[in-house]
């Protein structure tokens, strides 16, 4: 790839439309799910006015974090072009120009922050912090070595947090505290597919993989596994009232192995909304732990 912009009159109004809706990143939407675990540990998710909250909240996320894909991918639109996956996004192709992006940006914003603020003013104040946390992600901390990684954790505990306030229920530190080890697990998987794949090029896709090594990404993830895994198992021995949630802890095991033999041995985890989507062991083994927990929680006294 040279990097050239591809003529627009190559593309039809379908590949404009199929542009338009890859440009949301609609697959990335699943990360917002995290907004439900409040609701779901609290017991609360057969609240019909509960679960309501909580899935505008959703919307709200998904609106605000497409906001986001697209101010990402007009910033990083040459380093795209570099990139033998990311090249393909609509606005590196050249199928959607940065000014109509832009101009969908514009009309999403307020479509996600207004009803926020509607719907709890706490919770409009969330979305704002997320705004400014992805914002400042895309014009200076993703240059910065690890507050990058820590950035896009706090954007799910952002998410986690905002679920629990809507339902006006207390965070659970431990929910919290599991939120941040395990999106800090995926955020160094994610670096370090970028390394791997990109090889000597890296520096020329992503500045900050200059300060990354395979080396130092390897110790990271290992650190922060084990923690993973000790908080969780802490979390259901002593924090639940229910002591049957420890029966789940081999779901979490299994998860978080067969997501680093899927980033080891597959060399992926650059995109871990794709993952969890595509891998049916993996599938199968969340769809396990909601049911398993789902039952303990709600059902076993």
């Amino acid at each position: 790839m040279n990097g050239t912009v591809p003529e627009f009159q190559k593309f039809g109004i379908q590949d404009k439309i199929i542009g338009f809706i890859k440009l949301l990143r609609p697959k990335q939407w699943i990360k917002n799910l995290f907004v439900f675990a409040a609701i779901a540990f609290s017991k609360n998710i057969f609240n019909a006015d509960a679960f309501m909250k909580v899935l505008l909240a959703f919307f709200a996320f998904c609106m605000v974090s497409s906001c986001i894909y697209i101010l990402n991918d007009i910033v990083d639109m040459e380093k795209d072009r570099q990139h033998p996956r990311k090249r393909k996004r609509p606005i590196a192709a050249g199928i959607v120009s940065r000014l109509e992006a832009g101009f969908i940006m514009v009309i999403l914003a307020p479509l996600s922050l207004v009803p926020s603020f509607l719907l709890d003013p706490v919770f409009g104040v969330i979305i704002l912090v997320y705004i400014l946390n992805n914002v400042l992600y895309s014009l200076k901390i993703k240059h910065v070595v690890i507050l990058d990684v820590m950035s896009i954790a706090l954007g799910f505990l952002l998410r986690v947090s905002g679920g629990a306030v809507v339902i006006d229920v207390e965070m659970s530190p431990w929910l919290l505290l599991c939120t941040l080890l395990l999106s800090l697990f995926l955020g160094f998987s994610k670096r370090r597919n970028e390394l791997f794949i990109l090889e000597g090029n890296a520096d020329k896709h992503r500045k900050i993989l200059e300060e990354y090594s395979l080396q130092f990404i390897d110790n990271m993830l290992s650190i922060v596994t084990a923690s993973t895994v000790m908080a969780y198992s802490l979390y259901t021995f002593s924090a639940h009232s229910n002591k049957y949630m420890m029966i789940t802890i081999p779901f979490i095991l299994y998860g978080i192995f067969r997501y680093q033999y899927i980033v080891y041995k597959k060399n992926e985890g650059g995109s871990p909304d794709e993952i969890v989507l595509s891998d049916k062991p993996l599938i199968i083994n969340i769809l396990l732990w909601i049911t398993s927990s789902i039952i303990i929680i709600y059902a076993v006294k």
